[in-house]
């Protein structure tokens, strides 16, 4: 670092994304994308027309976009934030409710951005930790008073809350935030979207990067009271207004337009998850219940880190976590099912 930089972020520790190797052509099952294009719809949104616009700045308030999503998910527009991938909306979540003092709570073994956040932020944060079969209890989360930040399905461990379970935390928690961070609920997870027309510090982030198979255009969006959409809003405006690009807005509408492509890619992730979890139950691994387009395995007597390390030397790229709790499993992208035999084909050549 150098000796320019603001004494208040010298101690951060940055996220660490997935690896994105550029030198070798691998297996890539290490940052659940999707191993399905775009839709048709997509594609041809991303025109010569709509390339040369791009001399023009994209529409600050995604009129479009967010009239879109209303009508998916039934809610008025202003009920609709859009941002720069679910990370921004998160990022600015947890600046506009989380930075007056009460400060956060989230699981120990979760997405590891919440905690840069809070770093990052100077927030107070509260760890609950996960059971020893890493489901979470919502009785931990009742009544806490503070910015409460869960992703459901969870990750890495891709374990699921019902909407239930998440609404008692909601409705005990009435003068504090509760994000429910919904990455991944299009693999078998039940959404709380819900549940905003009902209360109003319940906050649903979701992503085109997952089940949309738009990892690489960056964008998100958040549903909830029309109040708590003017807060993120406040902060959006006064950082980038024009925080998604033209192509990124066209492409967000032509996709929800063809709805029907991407749940027949969900069914076939979910369908490949289940034999995935199947073939390595037979060699001996343990797989945590995923509601999600990934899974989390390990085997006794064999060492995470080693098994991700063998696994990238023969081309195929999983995720590690060097975590006390998780470090015996690894995080499995589904991919499709040629993808998944190739992956079990260096998973025996290993054992």
């Amino acid at each position: 670092m150098s000796r320019f930089l603001s004494g208040a972020l010298s101690g951060l520790t940055p996220y660490t994304p997935g690896e994105q190797p550029q030198d070798q052509n691998y297996v890539k099952l290490n940052t659940n994308e999707s191993p399905y294009p775009p839709s048709p719809g997509v594609l041809a949104a991303l025109n010569e027309r709509e390339g040369a616009a791009l001399r023009l700045y994209s529409d600050p308030t995604a009129r479009e976009l967010k009239a879109a999503l209303a009508r998916r998910y039934g809610v008025e527009p202003d009920n609709v934030y859009v941002g720069n991938g679910s990370d921004e909306a998160l990022n600015f979540a947890f600046l506009a409710y989380a930075t007056d003092g009460r400060g956060a709570a989230f699981a120990d073994i979760t997405y590891g951005f919440y905690p840069v956040f809070c770093d990052l932020y100077h927030i107070p944060t509260r760890i609950v930790p996960l059971r020893a079969d890493f489901t979470l209890d919502p009785g931990d989360y009742h009544g806490l008073g503070r910015t409460i930040v869960i992703a459901n399905p969870n990750a890495p461990t891709g374990l699921a809350l019902s909407r239930d379970q998440v609404e008692g935390i909601v409705r005990t928690n009435p003068d504090s935030v509760v994000i429910i961070d919904e990455a991944y609920v299009d693999f078998g997870g039940e959404s709380c979207v819900p549940l905003t027309r009902t209360y109003p510090n319940l906050l649903v982030v979701q992503t085109y990067s997952k089940s949309r198979s738009m990892a690489g255009a960056r964008l998100g969006y958040a549903i909830g009271d029309a109040a708590l959409i003017r807060d993120l809003e406040t902060v959006k405006f006064s950082t980038n207004p024009y925080n998604v690009n033209r192509l990124t807005l066209r492409a967000g509408v032509a996709a929800l337009a063809e709805q029907s492509y991407y749940d027949g890619n969900c069914e076939k992730i979910m369908e490949t998850r289940a034999y995935t979890t199947r073939e390595l139950e037979k060699l001996g691994f343990t797989v945590l219940p995923s509601r999600a387009n990934f899974i989390f395995a390990k085997k006794d007597g064999v060492d995470g880190g080693a098994l991700y390390r063998g696994l990238k030397e023969r081309g195929v790229l999983v995720r590690h976590f060097d975590k006390e709790r998780i470090r015996d499993y690894n995080r499995i992208t589904i991919g499709t099912r040629e993808q998944m035999d190739i992956f079990l084909e260096k998973v025996k050549e290993l054992l």
